[in-house]
């Protein structure tokens, strides 16, 4: 059997405001196997980097709670730890590469300096040792003369080669998980095709599962196995990646998937969804996509059960059902 790696059930993360309660992450379930990579898409504000935060336990306080739900990895139950173990799990089982590299990557220290910190204390090294194994990270993630840019800062280099960086901190003690939130934003075109093809080829060189956020859908299709589709804190849809964009269920899936545009097609106007996402602390009755959905009936105001309509391929709608 395929070893699971991830394992997220039920998962709960709530944002108590002065306004009401905030459901951002609302009964995630989701798993990952080793060497796997899942897309995480929707629209912002619907729960993908809390659902990503949330496994690293990093969601922002006091505001913000896991409040129910059980996050294994490798069979450790994250939810269980306390925090002195999670600084040990962090950056040598799972990192993150996060968004924007700029404001992630401490100005006023050297690149060297930012690598080196995570291997220092989750491998132990010091010395010559420690600056060849740094060395040894930017030549992995491609970037030309690593024992010059060693001694640049942040604002010294290139939007590519710092969130090259950035991939260089997270894959330093080669975790068995990467979340990647966004971590193309900041590229452009070119420099974001060369960034992935690295990224995969790490990724399938140490076996590492992948967590992808992202709104590219020509990222999902390069860089993904498996989609899970959210809205409104919760998973709305889940498959591999072929029946995701070869047949959607969902409506809000395919509402997503006509946004894209075609090359071959002429059109006067690109498609769009109607409406704007709910407001998490005021969710409304059973499925969250109902008010903007154009083929809801009356039985959507209750909530839908989780449905699976292929193999691997669920569905949380009544029309699946």
């Amino acid at each position: 059997m395929v070893e699971k790696l991830l394992i997220v059930e039920d998962l709960k993360t709530y944002f108590f405001t002065r306004m009401g309660v905030a459901k951002a992450v609302d009964g995630v379930s989701l798993c990952l196997e080793k060497g796997e990579s899942l897309g995480l898409i929707g629209e912002s504000g619907c729960g993908k980097s809390v659902t990503c935060l949330s496994i690293l336990r990093l969601v922002p306080q006091p505001a913000g709670r896991i409040v129910g739900g059980r996050i294994l990895l490798e069979g450790e139950d994250l939810l269980q730890k306390s925090e002195r173990e999670m600084r040990k799990i962090r950056g040598k089982k799972v990192a993150m590469i996060p968004q924007d590299p700029m404001t992630s990557l401490d100005p006023v220290f050297s690149v060297g300096s930012q690598l080196s910190e995570p291997i220092k204390i989750h491998q132990k090294l010091r010395g010559r040792e420690l600056w060849n194994k740094a060395i040894e990270l930017l030549r992995l993630v491609r970037i030309p003369i690593p024992e010059e840019r060693l001694r640049s800062f942040p604002h010294q280099l290139s939007g590519g080669m710092r969130q090259r960086v950035a991939g260089a901190i997270a894959l330093s003690c080669q975790p068995r998980l990467i979340i990647a939130d966004e971590a193309t934003t900041s590229l452009d075109v070119s420099i974001q095709t060369q960034y992935l093809a690295m990224l995969k080829e790490v990724q399938q060189q140490f076996e590492i599962g992948l967590i992808f956020v992202t709104h590219d859908f020509g990222i999902v299709q390069s860089m993904c196995d498996r989609v899970a589709v959210m809205y409104a804190g919760k998973i709305v849809e889940e498959a591999p990646l072929s029946q995701i964009f070869d047949a959607p269920h969902h409506p809000y899936t395919m509402a997503l998937m006509k946004t894209v545009p075609k090359v071959e097609e002429k059109v006067e106007r690109l498609a769009s969804i109607g409406g704007q996402p709910p407001l998490l602390y005021d969710l409304p009755p059973g499925c969250s996509f109902f008010p903007r959905c154009q083929v809801g009936e009356k039985e959507c105001q209750l909530s839908p059960p989780r449905v699976m309509v292929e193999d691997e391929h669920w569905v949380s709608c009544w029309r699946c059902s």
